[in-house]
């Protein structure tokens, strides 16, 4: 006898609420202790909302049967790894309780009647290799992630997935990036509304060819942590990797070990040493095959197998072998070796030092890097760069000294270099500057009162070339290094001075030069990095004084100048973890 089990109270006539509670029992009578009616309640819609339920009809108030309840609930507990028992036990209305992904676990051809926008099929993996990225709103009521150690745990969670397979992503500004990430709450007019602190607490949609595609969706009700034991608020990090795994097209799996689980499992470790487990390596292989230089037959259990995955960052023996030299320059009255955008933000090269602004021109630290700690491969012995850029396509770092260049993909070298700039079609005689030009993405090259157009996507210098630079009307020759910057304009910079060039014009704009140490490097006209010069008066300069001892400073450093308008972005956290391309002493002043 098919048995009617349960009908939504709002369905219900009054005069009929008496009986409810004897047809909601029914089915678990002898098979388990008592449910509430709201238990019952919650475990039928739980099993609708990820998938093993057909969804119930708004309009008939649809009926579910004794046996479709039983089979959803042993698929249930078969994919969550409990006991096969098919009746809501205290194990399973636990499971139902933890926090989890969004999506679905059965898909659509599983369960008849399905609503289109529960299947958990991806309608196709990724038909590119380099995908963009870009966090587009942050969690609003978080005290402990500022923007940057978002974006930081983002870049990572990505990394996690490029390193094993032939995917390439990188960060980007406006509204074309493939994966937006966004932090909202409630219904947020997707189809997939977030509930409150616990429950859900992210999704992510199948690569595809809506316009969806790719974008994750974190809960900004969820006390978002990082680093922080497993008791307290939901590890970012852990949530991002298993979301933007649906991200590149992988759908839940049972494996208990799993980052693809669709429980939440609590913090997986540091997000520079992170690897995946290998039923997650194998299912990504499967749709993507196998990056370069990466093992697919390596197993877990054999470590001299298995390759210990790159560290971003390495922590120095001691404090003395970061502290600054004495050579250190002085941010406030020297000139520039070289300037570069790099993921969107600025970085400044002086010696064997660089500085770094992040997209708001918030500078990280007053005092700078050394540039071998961080991008390993540059000899140790290298004095100083001539030029430095972001390549267009695989978005790779190329860095050149003298008649050599070197190429880094993140702050790794690539295998074979350094090699001699010939490869480019250059003169044996170096470069002053080189930037790729937003207007036709082109890579240009300046030295003396000559340039170059190179196309870096066919690897071959442009027809025509060198010209004379007195084509870029306004500007000085023999330049330091040339950027491009996020608002579309070009910057060029020699000496102490820098010359704007908007959009796609060759001529710098009137009311130019500037000065660089003023509108980039907060610093007056009179100021420097010397310790017994006051700045407090020109900088607004908010440091946490648990680590601006023996010689570490941190601080979120903002001026009316470094923003449009002379709007102060608000400071960003930056003692957590380093935003993707610092080695800024914040880093390991917290961590030693």
């Amino acid at each position: 006898m098919i048995s009617l089990l349960r009908m939504r109270i709002r369905n219900i006539l009054p005069e009929m609420l008496i009986f409810s509670p004897i047809l909601c029992f029914f089915p678990l009578i002898g098979a388990a202790p008592a449910l509430t009616t709201e238990q019952l309640d919650t475990g039928v819609d739980w099993l609708s909302k990820f998938g093993y339920l057909p969804p119930p009809d708004p309009v008939t108030g649809q009926l579910q049967t004794k046996e479709a309840l039983t089979k959803a609930i042993k698929a249930m507990q078969r994919f969550g790894g409990l006991k096969e028992t098919g009746v809501l036990d205290q194990a399973t209305l636990g499971l139902m309780k933890t926090p989890r992904c969004s999506l679905p676990d059965v898909s659509q051809a599983e369960v008849t009647t399905m609503r289109r926008k529960r299947s958990v099929t991806p309608q196709s993996k990724w038909n590119k290799r380099h995908l963009s990225w870009r966090v587009r709103t942050y969690p609003k009521d978080s005290a402990l992630l500022g923007r940057d150690t978002v974006r930081a745990l983002m870049y990572y969670a990505l990394k996690v997935w490029s390193d094993i397979a032939p995917l390439n992503f990188h960060e980007v500004a406006g509204n074309n990036a493939d994966i937006q990430i966004d932090f909202t709450k409630a219904d947020h007019n997707d189809g997939y509304p977030f509930d409150g602190p616990g429950g859900t607490v992210a999704h992510a949609f199948f690569p595809g060819e809506r316009f969806t595609a790719g974008d994750t969706h974190f809960d900004d009700d969820e006390p978002w942590t990082f680093r922080s034991p497993d008791s307290h608020g939901m590890d970012l990090f852990a949530v991002a990797v298993h979301e933007f795994g649906h991200a590149i097209g992988l759908v839940h799996t049972s494996a208990m070990e799993s980052i693809m689980r669709p429980y939440y499992q609590g913090p997986v470790g540091d997000p520079l040493k992170y690897d995946l487990p290998y039923e997650d390596k194998v299912r990504v292989w499967q749709l993507y095959g196998v990056r370069d230089s990466v093992s697919h037959t390596n197993q877990p259990g054999d470590p001299s197998l298995t390759p210990e995955p790159p560290v971003l960052l390495d922590l120095p023996e001691n404090r003395s072998t970061v502290l600054l030299a004495r050579d250190a320059p002085d941010r406030c009255t020297t000139h520039f070796d070289a300037v570069a955008q790099i993921r969107g933000e600025a970085f400044f090269f002086k010696g064997k030092y660089f500085w770094r602004l992040t997209r708001e021109k918030h500078l990280v630290s007053l005092r700078p890097a050394q540039i071998h700690r961080f991008w390993r491969g540059l000899p140790t012995n290298l004095d100083s760069v001539d030029a430095v850029y972001e390549r267009p396509g695989d978005h790779k770092i190329v860095f050149f000294k003298g008649l050599k260049y070197w190429v880094f993909k993140d702050n790794i070298v690539e295998e074979g270099y350094p090699r001699p700039i010939s490869d480019f079609g250059l003169p044996m005689e170096g470069v002053d500057a080189a930037f790729v030009w937003l207007h036709n993405e082109k890579t240009y090259f300046f030295k003396d009162k000559e340039y170059w157009r190179y196309d870096d996507h066919l690897r071959r210098m442009d027809l025509g070339y060198p010209k004379e630079s007195t084509l870029w009307k306004g500007l000085p020759s023999q330049l330091d290094d040339v950027m491009r910057w996020s608002d579309g304009s070009t910057y060029f910079f020699k000496g102490k001075e820098y010359w704007r060039v908007p959009d796609s014009d060759m001529e710098a704009e009137t009311g130019y030069p500037r000065l660089i140490a003023k509108d980039w490097l907060l610093c007056t006209e009179m100021q420097s990095d010397s310790p017994d010069t006051d700045a407090k008066s020109a900088v607004n300069v908010q440091r946490h004084p648990d680590h601006a001892e023996n010689g570490y400073e941190v601080c979120s450093c903002t001026s009316d100048t470094a923003s449009p308008l002379g709007v102060r972005p608000s400071p960003s956290s930056l003692w957590l973890l380093p935003p993707l391309w610092t080695v800024s002493l914040c880093f390991y002043s917290e961590l030693l």
